[in-house]
């Protein structure tokens, strides 16, 4: 069996000031610290390798039981973790308050144990941690219980029972809106834009639950801005980006103006704000979209936003969106430049990305290469999607990169390849339900295009090819596969110039 990287990994992940903590922390201990030696040695390590590990400690009797010795270090590094970065959350700080409130109240120093509560239930509803101060109100009853016995009234029973049930509501009210938000994240973490049926009928549902399209419905902010989210998504499916535009713009806007509960929910703020930048973008707004961009950029700095998953969120749509717009804009030199940059930088991340984003990238470079007259390069791009399928995450890229796989490979020339290719395209697409019209009628094409060597003859399949496809991209929601790659501008540059001039 191969060993796992879950240590390696672990390590890998510390920052500088992270790994000083634990060294130091390590230092109060007593006795042997062999863990040190192996945090020491995989720190070294560019790639996990424990045959090097194990021929390094091989006169050390704790290599005898040297998954132990692995284990006992990973969960002596979370422990390092936990206590470096208590204070770095509201969540954890409330988490640390309770326990604080608990020990006192078991002491029987209810004066302090109630300064506590005082101050951590503060801070539960200034943050809208409803769960937290459902159970900071269950703390306070007791101390009311407490002070009923010594004859202190110092606060009435029914107005707490009442304030406990205005936070179930809100508890309940938070979980109903995280469902709706979890099922329409699903259809574009799974397929991307809705476009079969089903998915289109999951959409509706949720578009017409109750509490999207109610007035007043959210009795949270936090719950406010996963109406208006879920809200946007659901315009965002249906092709709509000047609506969605004012829905995610409402949820910037509570956030804006509620400092605390943007700093706990950053990694949303941030993907709102890459959803106002595709909407600007779809709507030719560059300018306006690169102002979102640096503004996006800017909250790397700010409390919330340091975290190496918002940070890394940042990154990723930051800089696929400026490939975006160098592409769109044909400011091709700036947008290869930005390729090299994020080629160094993304050093940093590795090993950090979700693969989804990794998918986004790669497909993102390699439709910049394209347009830029770069196939090979923009196949070896697509390659890295095309090699790496995944059966349930982001079927919209897998499945229009084969579209797009095609294209590349009619413009190398290399015709024979693609008679096999577009044989396995149709096969792929129609096992995973997606041969909808539209693909269907870029595979029967490319077809006709690669058994033709009459120039004149394939300037005309590509005018008839225009011809049928147009119509099928007049709505918003077909519109939407132009934006995975723009076969009516392929078309107009074949039109134009029907003889391939491939650059290798």
């Amino acid at each position: 069996m191969k060993p796992s990287n879950e240590l390696f990994d672990l390590v890998k992940s510390l920052t500088k000031s992270e790994k000083r903590f634990f060294k130091l922390s390590s230092s109060l201990q007593t006795g042997d610290k062999n863990y040190l030696k192996i945090f020491d040695a995989i720190d070294k390590q560019d790639e996990y390798d424990e045959n090097v590990l194990k021929n390094l400690f091989k006169k050390e009797t704790f290599i005898k039981h040297f998954p132990s010795e692995k284990n006992h270090l990973y969960k002596l590094i979370l422990k390092s973790l936990r206590a470096y970065h208590a204070d770095n959350s509201v969540s954890s700080q409330l988490k640390q308050e309770i326990k604080n409130i608990e020990i006192l109240y078991n002491k029987a120093l209810f004066k302090e144990c109630n300064k506590f509560l005082m101050r951590a239930k503060k801070q539960a509803i200034d943050y809208e941690k409803f769960y937290y101060l459902f159970e900071l109100i269950n703390w306070e009853k007791m101390l009311l219980e407490e002070a009923l016995e010594d004859g202190k009234f110092t606060k009435d029973l029914d107005t707490l029972i009442k304030e406990e049930q205005e936070v179930i509501d809100k508890l309940r009210n938070l979980a109903a809106y995280h469902v709706l938000y979890s099922k329409i994240n699903y259809v574009f973490r799974s397929g991307g834009f809705a476009r079969n049926e089903d998915d289109r009928s999951l959409v509706d549902e949720i578009a017409s639950n109750q509490l999207i399209v109610g007035k007043n419905t959210a009795l949270s902010h936090r719950a406010a801005t996963i109406c208006y989210y879920t809200q946007g998504f659901c315009h965002l499916a249906a092709g709509d980006y000047t609506t969605a535009l004012s829905k995610f713009e409402k949820v910037k806007d509570i956030l804006d103006k509620n400092e605390r509960i943007k700093q706990d929910l950053a990694k949303r703020y941030v993907r709102t704000m890459n959803n106002i930048i595709a909407c600007h973008i779809d709507a030719k707004r560059y300018s306006a979209a690169r102002e979102v961009i640096a503004e996006m950029k800017a909250k790397s700095d700010e409390n919330g936003f340091r975290n190496t998953d918002v940070q890394n969120t940042i990154f990723k749509h930051a800089n696929i969106s400026e490939l975006q717009i160098c592409r769109l804009t044909e400011e091709y030199d700036k947008g290869l430049a930005l390729v090299n940059a994020i080629e160094e930088e993304i050093g940093d991340f590795e090993g950090k990305f979700h693969k989804e984003q990794v998918l986004s990238f790669s497909y993102q470079i390699a439709y910049l290469y394209f347009e830029a007259g770069q196939f090979s390069k923009s196949l070896f791009w697509l390659n890295k999607v095309l090699n790496d399928n995944e059966s349930t995450l982001r079927q919209d890229i897998y499945s229009y990169a084969r579209l797009f796989n095609l294209v590349i490979h009619y413009e190398l020339g290399n015709y024979d390849l693609l008679e096999y290719i577009t044989k396995s395209t149709q096969r792929y697409l129609s096992k995973r339900q997606r041969d909808y019209l539209l693909e269907k009628l870029v595979i029967d094409y490319m077809r006709k295009l690669i058994r033709t060597t009459s120039i004149d003859e394939r300037s005309a399949i590509f005018m008839r090819f225009k011809e049928e496809l147009e119509p099928m991209v007049l709505g918003p929601e077909d519109r939407i596969v132009l934006k995975y790659f723009d076969f009516i501008k392929w078309i107009d540059s074949k039109v134009k110039e029907p003889k391939m001039k491939a650059v290798h």
